[in-house]
């Protein structure tokens, strides 16, 4: 159950504003009916659920979350609740900091919120984040880790959100929760060569700048949760982001700069107006459209061709690669192998590819999505600097790649 007021049913672009109201419920009707036939199948048909969170207007409800984001996150919701019999706010090194960020949060939840339950769920939050923290020593509490985890507390209620935010923790955020954030800049420095490799004018013009990609930190870290004003279009992503590979949300970054391109253009050449206005995300984008650019990016200019400029800024000493065994197993069970074969055919040969490839006709993109999603046993940045099939997941990487 939503511990959120009803804002819509947190979809965006054509599915809210389509061609019509009795257009616009046949495609929600038979989404929906689509998502439970996964939800019922026997396994669970999770590339069909990733392919739904993708495509557009996501899972649609936060009913159908509840009942997705596990899946998706391969979490078993039969299992008892996490607990902890230790005075954690006393123990914890971490209690004040988090205290001062949660009490910071006012404006992550909905506006018209009784002051008591906005209160109540502050406390939920802080005791989400210390019982993590506690049960995962490895895990380095970073500002606006509580940014993702009140997302998942406003949909899905502090038992499951403890559960699905600490598989989360331990894989998609792994490289953000490390002693330092020697990963979390290598991962800010894919951004740079996804936008040269669809606009270099853009690119030039930045790095001319000097900008660089501080202005996309708070976005990465939070999964745009603290940055993005309308929980319907924050929760819109999340959908996105559970059901692709961990780097998809640098993806999504660079296509929020490459939509802006004339604006940044049009700025003075230097450092400060440059960040001033890409810091200053705007509040109207095309939500729907631009998840599906950067579906067509990942999948045209994959991590691994992006590596070794990537690799030129920053040298990745550890990633989330490692903490990924659990997904590998799915993965196996879903045999993702077969359908990256046909990925890997299906891309346009080099010779072809244009500069528009953000207008690129796409062919089965969501499937391609889906599967990538499902390979997240090969890590955050791993993918992308592995420089031989032995060097990271061995046995599964033999098996995606040829």
């Amino acid at each position: 159950m939503a511990l959120r007021p009803t804002q819509g049913d947190g979809s965006s672009g054509r599915w809210n504003y389509g061609a019509g109201k009795a257009d616009f419920n046949a495609k929600r009707k038979k989404k929906v009916a689509e998502i439970q036939q996964a939800l019922n199948s026997d396994p669970t048909d999770v590339a069909a659920l990733r392919r739904m969170a993708i495509s557009e207007g996501g899972l649609l409800t936060d009913e159908i979350r509840c009942q997705v984001w596990p899946k998706l996150l391969n979490v078993n919701t039969s299992e008892p609740p996490l607990v902890s019999s230790k005075d954690l706010r006393h123990m914890s090194k971490d209690y004040q900091q988090v205290l001062l960020d949660v009490r910071r949060s006012l404006r992550r939840f909905p506006p018209g919120m009784p002051d008591e339950q906005r209160e109540g769920l502050q406390e939920e939050l802080i005791d989400i984040i210390l019982l993590i923290l506690d049960r995962n020593p490895q895990l380095h509490y970073y500002q606006g880790y509580h940014d993702i985890v009140v997302t998942f507390l406003l949909v899905v209620g502090e038992k499951l959100a403890t559960s699905l935010v600490e598989k989360l923790s331990t894989h998609h955020l792994r490289d953000f929760m490390d002693p330092t954030m020697d990963n979390t800049k290598h991962i800010l420095n894919y951004l740079m060569p996804i936008i040269d490799q669809v606009n270099p004018e853009l690119h030039d013009f930045m790095q001319n700048a000097e900008v660089g990609t501080i202005f996309a930190l708070s976005w990465l870290i939070t999964w745009f949760g603290h940055v993005l004003s309308d929980f319907r279009h924050v929760v819109r992503l999340y959908d996105f982001f559970l059901a692709c590979h961990p780097l998809m949300p640098i993806y999504f970054a660079a296509v929020i700069v490459l939509y802006r391109e004339q604006e940044v253009l049009d700025c003075d050449c230097d450092m400060a107006s440059v960040h001033h206005l890409l810091s200053q995300i705007p509040q109207d984008l095309p939500y729907e459209t631009l998840i599906s650019r950067a579906g067509d990016l990942f999948v045209q200019f994959p991590p691994s061709e992006l590596a070794r400029e990537a690799a030129a800024q920053q040298e990745a000493e550890r990633t989330a690669a490692s903490t990924f065994k659990d997904f590998e197993l799915a993965s196996a069970q879903q045999r993702p192998d077969m359908v990256l074969r046909q990925r890997f055919r299906g891309l346009l040969r080099p010779e072809a590819r244009t500069k528009g490839v953000l207008t690129k006709p796409r062919t089965n993109r969501f499937v391609k999505l889906a599967v990538m999603g499902l390979t997240v046993a090969l890590g955050a940045a791993a993918l992308a600097v592995v420089k031989s099939a032995l060097e990271w997941a061995p046995k599964f990487q033999l098996q995606l790649f040829p």
